[in-house]
């Protein structure tokens, strides 16, 4: 039996604050984004990883109406280079390891760069992650955040207007494209804060674990609110399995969000590890961010009680659909029947609602979010929609009962351990390779990450490729978690009439002996 902490407030790693401390540097860091000439509208980058700070900047940009810009610090240099030239930040806030790989041409004051404040990297983020911090000392770019934070004086008087955190999201092209949402007024952002309470579970005097990674819109949104919302919020600077558990029995949590993947690794723990600590406290598990498997979600249920609750949506549509732990052992595969204010719809190629069981093209639009655009990309977002309604390119059906179930993507895309992945970007990167004549990356079923990518290479004649060669020339130049995990190689492709890559035929071998198709 580990000890209970009773502490009110907030936790990461050895470290806590208190809510006084907590919401007095909010209001400081406020002040100190607007003494920076951060504007209402403007954007404000965080390149951190879990830590006080990221809430720090991000309830600081939102009271002054500014975006909060979080980054996937996953990212290679070319593409974290790319997110910030598109979203032009006023201000980048990064732990200190990371900044190094920030462009120097993006920070030159001459020329009008954003100007960076650097947070020391916390000790249980180092230890999580294995750091060596050694090697960037001294590279600073800009000031400490902490300094101009604790002298600063408190904003007391916020903007009028409240602006949701910027999130990027892939695209068919590989190009992300940042969410950006309109203004709301500060009654109807507590309205959506009020419905989000409801999806997540949360009422006040909670004490919440966030264990997934703040710049996903999820855990983020899950975070946000329980942090208003909690009596405790712990926070973990990386998941692990075991460490998890024995913090949901020091600290008595009652609520978290996961993605199904760390369900998968949670029941890969020995039982007598699983037995040694004491969950009873928790009370709302919400999962989402990719379709969790019947079984997982049973045997979780089977541990943990009928506490599981899970929702579809996206970052454009919010949140679309939810269902409890009963109707998911009712109705296996189930993601649930549309949530209060939500309109979601199965439409056919030529925009008519299909009928029950005939699987369409989903659409929606959640009344109590407010409407987006893409960042520099309005006619992108202009094609997705119809009729008021929006598509993220999910294939599914209803029931009779008029409960959603999930069969397949119109668009190109994969859901591997709650990430999503556009296979176009790595197909256009290994064109390049020289010796490569085509290729076609997609997912197969994977146990722990719900779907791993696969890379089937044709090379040209004449040449000779293996995979070492063809993973060594993908991680010079994409994000890790975008290399695919398999390479194959074939002499020829199937191929449209048109042409074009069958990459259907490609994809159902793998499929052919799972119980769902995405």
């Amino acid at each position: 039996m580990l000890d209970i902490d009773l502490r009110e407030g907030f936790f990461s790693g050895e470290r806590w604050i208190d809510r006084g401390e907590f919401e007095s540097r909010v209001r400081r860091a406020a002040a100190v984004l607007k003494a920076l000439e951060v504007l209402p509208g403007d954007a404000v980058a965080l390149l951190l990883r879990n830590d006080f700070c990221f809430f720090e900047a991000t309830y600081g940009a939102n009271l002054i109406g500014a975006y909060a810009v979080p980054i996937n610090w996953h990212a290679t240099d070319i593409e974290l280079s790319y997110l910030l030239k598109d979203a032009k930040p006023r201000v980048l806030v990064g732990h200190a390891d990371l900044l190094h790989r920030v462009p120097r041409s993006l920070t030159d004051a001459k020329s009008g760069g954003m100007q960076v404040l650097v947070v020391e990297t916390p000790a249980e983020v180092i230890n999580a992650y294995g750091l060596n911090t050694e090697a960037h000392v001294g590279e600073s770019i800009g000031a400490l955040w902490c300094s101009l934070r604790d002298s600063a004086t408190e904003l007391r008087q916020p903007s009028a207007d409240v602006i949701q955190s910027m999130f990027y999201t892939s695209g068919t092209t590989g190009s992300p494209k940042g969410v950006r949402r309109l203004a709301q007024s500060r009654d109807d952002a507590e309205i959506l804060g009020q419905v989000r309470d409801s999806i997540f579970g949360l009422n006040p005097g909670v004490n919440a674990l966030v264990p997934g990674p703040l710049y996903h819109s999820a855990p983020n949104s899950m975070a946000l609110r329980a942090a208003q919302q909690s009596h405790k919020m712990v926070l973990m600077p990386r998941f692990d399995a075991q460490e998890c558990l024995q913090l949901i029995e020091r600290h008595r949590i009652t609520n978290m969000f996961m993605v199904p993947t760390m369900l998968v690794r949670l029941l890969k723990l020995p039982v007598e590890v699983r037995e040694r600590y004491d969950v009873t406290s928790l009370e709302y598990i919400m999962i989402a961010a990719a379709p969790c498997p019947a079984e997982i979600k049973k045997q979780v249920i089977t541990w943990w009680g009928p506490i599981v609750h899970e929702f579809y949506g996206s970052t454009e549509l919010g949140y679309m659909t939810v269902c409890n732990s009963v109707e998911a052992l009712e109705k296996p595969g189930t993601v649930g029947r549309p949530v209060v204010g939500a309109t979601v719809k199965a439409l056919d190629s030529g925009g008519a609602e299909v009928s029950v069981g005939t699987p369409g093209e989903i659409f929606g639009r959640l009344s109590t979010f407010p409407d987006f655009t893409y960042n520099n990309r309005h006619e992108e977002r202009l094609a997705i929609e119809r009729d008021g309604l929006i598509t993220c390119g999910d294939v599914g059906y209803f029931d009779e009962d008029g409960y959603l179930f999930l069969s397949d993507r119109v668009r190109d895309m994969v859901i591997s351990g709650g990430v999503n992945i556009y296979p176009a970007e790595i197909e256009a990167c290994l064109l390049n390779m020289p010796g490569v004549e085509d290729c076609a990356v997609f997912g197969i079923p994977d146990d722990e990450y719900g779907e791993q990518l696969l890379g089937v290479v044709q090379p040209s004649v004449g040449h000779s490729l293996d995979a070492e060669a063809v993973w060594a020339y993908l991680r010079e130049r994409l994000a890790g978690y975008k290399v695919p995990r398999r390479i194959e190689f074939q002499s020829e492709l199937p191929r449209e009439d048109s042409g074009k890559i069958f990459k259907r035929r490609l994809r159902d071998h793998y499929w052919s002996h799972a119980r769902r198709s995405i």
